[in-house]
């Protein structure tokens, strides 16, 4: 397990990652990765929507771009902050929760859609909250995350086993049916400089 899959320390690291990441941010993850991804959704201006790890808010940006609201979900306060600042803390379009994404503070049946992008590397039991996922999705319900791919260079790769969770399509395969997910598939994405450096997988909730 790497350092940063540790909650309280993740906790730590956004406490003061929070007030340059959006700055940081468009060199890992840009407006057109987070495009790519969402062209993979199929979505509704009424779609129920959750948005777990959103940060500081940049995909819960881009899904306002397609549905009416969203509900985001960040276990930093830090982070959160500053998405209040963007959107405000208390009316629509976002709803905003302070949560786990191991114990989602929402009914069985809930949404249409589960976004999650830059999070999983952090959780320190990814199926646990993958079956978190499938609990709050509605039957057939889309499932989306983003992840960071495993390196291929040997000295990356232990660097990378060192911070956080790093994956490959094959553990994210087995990640997501282990949580009951059905129709999963994935797509590779990146900046210009590193075209595979994140993992999007795409799943359903069984009907």
């Amino acid at each position: 397990m790497g350092v940063l899959e540790n909650k309280a320390r993740a906790r730590l690291f956004y406490k003061y990652l929070s007030t340059v990441y959006d700055r940081i941010n468009p060199f890992i993850w840009n407006e057109r990765m987070r495009e790519e991804a969402l062209e993979l959704l199929e979505l509704e201006p009424d779609s129920t929507v959750l948005d777990v790890g959103c940060g500081t808010g940049f995909a819960t940006e881009g899904l306002l771009e397609h549905v009416d609201e969203v509900y985001a979900l960040d276990q930093s306060e830090h982070q959160l902050e500053q998405a209040y600042a963007k959107f405000g803390k208390r009316a629509p379009p976002v709803q905003f929760h302070r949560g786990d994404a191991e114990r989602l503070p929402f009914a069985t049946d809930t949404f249409d859609v589960v976004w999650s992008s830059g999070s999983i590397e952090y959780w320190p039991n990814p199926i646990l909250a993958l079956r978190e996922f499938r609990r709050v999705l509605k039957p057939g319900g889309q499932v989306l995350v983003v992840g960071p791919n495993y390196p291929d260079n040997p000295i990356a790769q232990r660097l990378a086993d060192a911070m956080m969770l790093f994956y490959d399509e094959y553990e994210a395969d087995r990640m997501f049916k282990r949580a009951g997910f059905e129709d999963v598939r994935h797509a590779f994405m990146g900046p210009e400089y590193e075209p595979e450096v994140a993992i999007t997988t795409i799943g359903r909730a069984p009907e």
